[in-house]
């Protein structure tokens, strides 16, 4: 071999090299979603996960959960934490939480010993439109809140479940549902006291803890909303509320449902609804109640034939602030 094949021998090894590792690079690229950020060939998964297919991308640009409801994960509250509030200028004056039914399907009246709302508090969303906002307090688990989540699958419709931390610690999988399927959690505070008669850093202590604590057992934020536990609030407890970023959701419909041992009927609950219901309405349930649980889907039902959806509380971001 003379000195003219030599040289063409190896300008066709330094090609064929060259193009085999073109080669290795293409497949790397093609079936194992390039390169990442570390030089590193990142995975197939990885790949699925950026573009995403079939019917987990249906479902996001519909903004939906598997389930159909609406995710909250893009629903956040921008959080803003006023540290330099003197409580002691602030009146502490206990009140319950009341409020004046009216059956002509208008929005109930409520206390007016002072405007509520200037504490970032309401007992209805201001909306014209006829949006229903389901809403539970959940103290303790009786059995009913599986069905009571089926139920709301099945009808495609979110609620706001307000807990305790010791419903939190007891119902780990079920608190998690909830966000799963698209519903809000919010706070309820760690023990359900009588908010007026804790001091001021018991109040904080009380929203801190439990929401601290929903996201170290479940992983999933806490929704900035909460209910005064036993309907009892004053001026000071709701300026502590908005101060840590807390939204305070009282109620315009109610009836007597927490007590296990003293439970209306279904019936009862139905036509509660079909007389009462009025757009903005926020409805107070428990989810101990088997009344509740046993006429849900009609109640649910009877609001849609009526030509009501159903929405979240978030709708107070867009609306009031």
């Amino acid at each position: 071999m003379n000195y003219s094949q030599k040289k063409i021998l190896v300008c066709v090894m330094v090609v064929a090299a060259l193009l085999g590792i073109w080669g290795i690079w293409q497949y790397q690229k093609t079936h194992n979603g390039g390169w990442n950020q570390n030089g590193k060939a990142g995975s197939a998964t990885e790949k699925k996960s950026a573009s995403d297919t079939g019917e987990e991308a249906a479902s996001k640009d519909n903004g939906e959960g598997k389930n159909g409801l609406k995710e909250n994960t893009e629903q956040k509250q921008e959080r803003k934490i006023v540290e330099n509030t003197n409580y002691d200028e602030i009146d502490n004056t206990l009140y319950s939480w009341w409020f004046k039914r009216n059956d002509n399907h208008e929005k109930s009246g409520c206390q007016d010993d002072f405007d509520i709302t200037e504490y970032r508090a309401y007992h209805t969303v201001p909306v014209s439109k006829k949006i229903i906002y389901i809403t539970f307090d959940c103290g303790y688990e009786n059995g009913y809140t599986a069905d009571i989540l089926n139920i709301l699958k099945e009808e495609k419709v979110t609620a706001a479940f307000f807990t305790t931390k010791t419903y939190i610690r007891d119902n780990i999988d079920l608190t998690k549902r909830m966000k799963e399927e698209g519903h809000l959690v919010c706070n309820h505070t760690v023990t359900h006291p009588s908010m007026p008669s804790k001091s001021v850093e018991d109040q904080k202590k009380e929203l801190l803890d439990c929401e601290n604590y929903m996201k170290e057992t479940t992983g999933y934020e806490m929704d900035l909303f909460f209910r005064p536990p036993k309907g009892e609030y004053s001026k000071r407890t709701l300026q502590v509320a908005k101060d840590l970023g807390y939204t305070t959701i009282f109620w315009s419909m109610a009836y007597l449902d927490y007590d296990i041992n003293n439970q209306p009927s279904s019936g009862h609950v139905v036509e509660h609804f079909r007389k009462y219901y009025h757009p903005g309405a926020i409805p107070l349930m428990h989810n101990v109640s088997v009344a509740n649980k046993d006429a849900l889907k009609q109640v649910i039902r009877d609001l849609k034939k009526e030509g009501y959806s159903f929405g979240n509380l978030y709708d107070l971001q867009k609306n009031v602030e």
